[in-house]
Protein backbone atom coordinates (compact mmCIF):
# COMPACT_ATOMS: atom_id res chain seq x y z
CA UNK A 1 0.00 0.00 0.00
CA UNK A 2 1.22 3.78 -0.93
CA UNK A 3 2.31 5.47 2.13
CA UNK A 4 0.38 8.40 3.18
CA UNK A 5 1.46 11.41 6.11
CA UNK A 6 -0.30 14.39 6.99
CA UNK A 7 -0.05 17.26 4.47
CA UNK A 8 1.35 20.38 4.64
CA UNK A 9 1.78 23.97 3.59
CA UNK A 10 5.00 22.99 1.58
CA UNK A 11 2.95 20.40 0.05
CA UNK A 12 0.12 22.66 -1.50
CA UNK A 13 1.41 23.59 -5.14
CA UNK A 14 2.53 19.91 -5.95
CA UNK A 15 -1.06 18.50 -4.34
CA UNK A 16 -3.12 21.42 -6.05
CA UNK A 17 -1.65 20.35 -9.46
CA UNK A 18 -2.50 17.01 -9.07
CA UNK A 19 -5.52 17.82 -7.77
CA UNK A 20 -6.61 19.97 -10.98
CA UNK A 21 -4.76 16.99 -13.38
CA UNK A 22 -7.32 14.56 -11.61
CA UNK A 23 -10.33 16.55 -11.74
CA UNK A 24 -9.72 17.58 -14.88
CA UNK A 25 -12.84 15.63 -16.64
CA UNK A 26 -14.31 15.77 -13.21
CA UNK A 27 -18.64 16.79 -14.45
CA UNK A 28 -18.41 19.42 -11.63
CA UNK A 29 -15.30 20.56 -12.61
CA UNK A 30 -16.15 21.05 -15.84
CA UNK A 31 -19.38 22.47 -14.91
CA UNK A 32 -18.02 25.21 -12.93
CA UNK A 33 -15.33 25.93 -15.00
CA UNK A 34 -15.91 25.82 -18.57
CA UNK A 35 -14.67 23.59 -21.41
CA UNK A 36 -11.34 25.52 -21.88
CA UNK A 37 -8.86 22.93 -20.55
CA UNK A 38 -6.05 25.11 -19.99
CA UNK A 39 -8.10 27.69 -18.07
CA UNK A 40 -9.97 25.14 -16.01
CA UNK A 41 -6.75 23.49 -15.16
CA UNK A 42 -5.59 27.14 -13.45
CA UNK A 43 -8.76 27.90 -12.06
CA UNK A 44 -9.19 24.80 -10.61
CA UNK A 45 -5.47 24.25 -9.33
CA UNK A 46 -6.02 27.80 -7.19
CA UNK A 47 -9.40 25.92 -5.92
CA UNK A 48 -7.47 23.00 -4.79
CA UNK A 49 -4.97 25.44 -3.13
CA UNK A 50 -7.44 27.21 -1.39
CA UNK A 51 -9.01 24.40 -0.34
CA UNK A 52 -6.09 22.53 1.24
CA UNK A 53 -4.88 25.82 3.12
CA UNK A 54 -8.35 25.89 4.37
CA UNK A 55 -8.35 22.79 5.73
CA UNK A 56 -5.08 21.87 7.44
CA UNK A 57 -5.29 23.65 10.54
CA UNK A 58 -7.66 20.75 11.04
CA UNK A 59 -4.90 18.22 10.85
CA UNK A 60 -7.20 15.46 8.92
CA UNK A 61 -6.01 15.81 5.15
CA UNK A 62 -3.69 13.48 3.95
CA UNK A 63 -1.57 13.34 0.76
CA UNK A 64 1.42 11.02 -0.30
CA UNK A 65 5.09 11.28 -0.21
CA UNK A 66 5.07 12.34 -3.87
CA UNK A 67 1.99 14.80 -3.31
CA UNK A 68 0.48 13.03 -6.10
CA UNK A 69 -2.93 12.91 -4.88
CA UNK A 70 -5.02 14.11 -1.17
CA UNK A 71 -7.82 13.50 1.02
CA UNK A 72 -8.76 16.29 2.39
CA UNK A 73 -11.49 16.02 5.35
CA UNK A 74 -13.45 18.26 7.14
CA UNK A 75 -13.80 17.64 10.91
CA UNK A 76 -17.36 17.45 12.75
CA UNK A 77 -18.97 21.00 12.54
CA UNK A 78 -16.21 22.30 10.33
CA UNK A 79 -17.01 21.89 6.85
CA UNK A 80 -19.04 25.08 6.29
CA UNK A 81 -16.57 27.93 5.09
CA UNK A 82 -16.75 31.12 7.08
CA UNK A 83 -17.36 34.55 5.30
CA UNK A 84 -13.46 35.33 5.23
CA UNK A 85 -12.94 31.70 3.64
CA UNK A 86 -15.83 32.71 0.88
CA UNK A 87 -13.64 36.34 0.41
CA UNK A 88 -10.47 34.07 -0.47
CA UNK A 89 -11.93 31.64 -2.50
CA UNK A 90 -13.18 34.54 -4.31
CA UNK A 91 -10.46 36.57 -4.74
CA UNK A 92 -8.25 33.11 -5.76
CA UNK A 93 -10.82 32.20 -8.44
CA UNK A 94 -13.71 34.80 -9.65
CA UNK A 95 -12.29 35.29 -12.53
CA UNK A 96 -12.36 31.69 -13.67
CA UNK A 97 -16.56 31.87 -12.86
CA UNK A 98 -17.84 34.77 -13.26
CA UNK A 99 -19.89 34.22 -16.56
CA UNK A 100 -21.15 31.34 -14.46
CA UNK A 101 -21.06 32.67 -11.24
CA UNK A 102 -24.79 33.01 -10.35
CA UNK A 103 -25.79 28.97 -12.09
CA UNK A 104 -22.50 27.83 -10.07
CA UNK A 105 -24.07 29.48 -6.48
CA UNK A 106 -27.20 28.25 -6.71
CA UNK A 107 -26.11 24.46 -7.11
CA UNK A 108 -23.58 25.04 -4.33
CA UNK A 109 -26.78 26.20 -2.48
CA UNK A 110 -28.72 23.40 -3.47
CA UNK A 111 -25.74 20.76 -2.67
CA UNK A 112 -24.87 22.39 1.13
CA UNK A 113 -28.79 22.29 2.03
CA UNK A 114 -28.68 18.57 1.46
CA UNK A 115 -25.65 18.26 3.64
CA UNK A 116 -26.27 16.27 6.78
CA UNK A 117 -26.98 18.11 10.22
CA UNK A 118 -25.76 14.87 12.12
CA UNK A 119 -22.20 15.03 12.97
CA UNK A 120 -19.95 13.66 10.55
CA UNK A 121 -16.15 14.18 9.09
CA UNK A 122 -16.69 15.41 5.33
CA UNK A 123 -14.04 14.20 2.78
CA UNK A 124 -14.25 17.59 0.94
CA UNK A 125 -11.77 16.15 -1.65
CA UNK A 126 -10.26 12.97 -2.79
CA UNK A 127 -8.46 12.61 -5.42
CA UNK A 128 -5.32 11.06 -7.56
CA UNK A 129 -2.76 12.49 -10.14
CA UNK A 130 -3.90 10.49 -13.16
CA UNK A 131 -1.03 8.63 -14.01
CA UNK A 132 -1.19 6.88 -10.41
CA UNK A 133 -4.97 5.65 -10.47
CA UNK A 134 -6.16 2.48 -9.84
CA UNK A 135 -2.99 1.04 -7.98
CA UNK A 136 -4.20 1.87 -4.75
CA UNK A 137 -3.24 5.41 -3.51
CA UNK A 138 -6.74 6.26 -3.52
CA UNK A 139 -7.76 3.96 -0.88
CA UNK A 140 -4.69 4.74 0.66
CA UNK A 141 -5.45 8.20 0.94
CA UNK A 142 -8.58 7.54 2.69
CA UNK A 143 -7.90 5.07 5.01
CA UNK A 144 -6.46 7.32 8.12
CA UNK A 145 -9.87 9.48 7.90
CA UNK A 146 -12.00 6.00 7.76
CA UNK A 147 -9.90 4.68 10.68
CA UNK A 148 -10.77 8.01 12.68
CA UNK A 149 -14.08 7.87 11.70
CA UNK A 150 -14.57 4.03 13.13
CA UNK A 151 -12.25 4.66 16.29
CA UNK A 152 -14.11 8.10 17.33
CA UNK A 153 -17.55 6.11 16.23
CA UNK A 154 -18.34 8.98 13.21
CA UNK A 155 -19.76 8.47 10.52
CA UNK A 156 -18.18 10.06 7.12
CA UNK A 157 -19.74 11.99 4.20
CA UNK A 158 -18.81 13.08 0.54
CA UNK A 159 -20.47 14.04 -2.46
CA UNK A 160 -19.40 12.50 -5.53
CA UNK A 161 -20.47 13.75 -9.54
CA UNK A 162 -18.36 11.11 -11.28
CA UNK A 163 -20.56 7.76 -11.61
CA UNK A 164 -17.24 5.43 -11.10
CA UNK A 165 -16.51 6.77 -7.43
CA UNK A 166 -20.27 5.90 -6.39
CA UNK A 167 -18.53 1.96 -6.84
CA UNK A 168 -15.33 2.78 -5.19
CA UNK A 169 -16.57 4.64 -2.13
CA UNK A 170 -19.37 1.74 -2.02
CA UNK A 171 -16.43 -0.71 -1.52
CA UNK A 172 -15.17 1.46 0.58
CA UNK A 173 -18.74 1.48 3.15
CA UNK A 174 -20.31 4.42 1.76
CA UNK A 175 -23.38 4.32 0.30
CA UNK A 176 -25.33 6.63 -1.54
CA UNK A 177 -28.52 8.69 0.03
CA UNK A 178 -29.55 11.11 -2.36
CA UNK A 179 -28.62 13.07 -5.52
CA UNK A 180 -29.12 16.59 -6.75
CA UNK A 181 -29.24 18.07 -10.09
CA UNK A 182 -27.14 21.11 -10.90
CA UNK A 183 -28.52 23.99 -12.92
CA UNK A 184 -27.78 22.82 -16.36
CA UNK A 185 -25.18 20.69 -14.94
CA UNK A 186 -24.51 17.25 -13.61
CA UNK A 187 -26.10 14.97 -10.52
CA UNK A 188 -24.18 14.98 -7.59
CA UNK A 189 -24.21 11.91 -5.70
CA UNK A 190 -24.53 12.12 -1.61
CA UNK A 191 -22.91 8.86 0.20
CA UNK A 192 -22.78 8.20 4.06
CA UNK A 193 -20.93 5.79 5.59
CA UNK A 194 -21.81 4.79 9.35
CA UNK A 195 -18.55 3.82 11.32
CA UNK A 196 -17.79 0.23 11.89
Amino acid sequence: MTPVRPATAADVPATAAALARAFHDDPVTRWVYGADAGRRDRWSSRFFAWQLRRLLDQDVSWTTAAGDGAAMWALPDRWREGPADVLRLLVATLPGIAPRLPRVLRGLAQVEARHPERRHLYLAVLGVDPPRQGGGVGSALLAPGLELCDRDGLPAYLETATERNVAFYTRHGFRVTGEVRLPKGPPVWLMWRDPR
